[in-house]
């Protein structure tokens, strides 16, 4: 699994969440069209739903960056 991870991370490296979402409408885009071969389906399915899992990895790694000022002054994590 972890070896998937990084397939997919190798293949979208440094790119922009926009870029990444762009490629993923662009996915979604082939597999409404009713263009493609059952067997294509499956794949684009499939590398859809492992750029959007980057995705979110990617989102919550921000997230967790992201620090919050209390009104005391005080930061902590959000």
């Amino acid at each position: 699994m972890a070896d998937k991870k990084n397939e997919i991370a190798e293949e979208m490296p440094e790119e922009s969440l926009e870029e990444l979402f762009a490629k993923l409408d662009q996915v979604a885009k082939e597999l409404e069209s009713g263009d493609t071969s059952l067997e294509e389906s499956f794949g684009l399915y499939q590398k859809g739903m492992e750029m959007l899992k980057f995705c979110n990895e990617k989102i919550d790694t921000v997230e967790k960056k992201v620090q919050v000022l209390e009104e005391n002054g005080e930061i902590h994590d959000f």
